[in-house]
């Protein structure tokens, strides 16, 4: 039974991290527009940029902890929750060019 919670707990934790993805698009959206115009509101841009940095720290961390659990070992020598982490290689190949691609694909708006 409590597998099953804890399963549910990291699905949840999950969605959370979707929903706060959408609120950095949507911010980072705000400030493109906000952008386009001819006169922009300074206050405006600098709530939705401290918005958006924190949303994407919030998210990085997130995630980072969702890859360390996923990565822990599972009880099996030389085995972690996720195929191909070992002990030497704490994370598999895919899940760090996937966190690697945000930071750097919404780095540019924060400039």
């Amino acid at each position: 039974m409590a597998t099953y919670s804890l399963a549910n707990e990291r699905l949840r934790a999950l969605e959370d991290i979707e929903r706060e993805i959408g609120a950095i698009l949507q911010n980072a959206g705000t400030v493109i527009l906000e952008l386009s115009k001819e006169k922009t509101n300074e206050r405006l841009l600098d709530r939705q940029a401290a918005a958006f940095t924190a949303s994407v720290q919030h998210v990085e961390a997130e995630l980072s902890a969702q890859i360390r659990y996923l990565t822990q070992p599972s009880g099996v020598p030389g085995r972690a929750l996720v195929s191909g982490a070992k002990q030497d290689q704490p994370y598999p190949a895919g899940l760090l060019t996937l966190a690697g691609l945000l930071p750097s694909r919404v780095g540019f708006l924060c400039h």
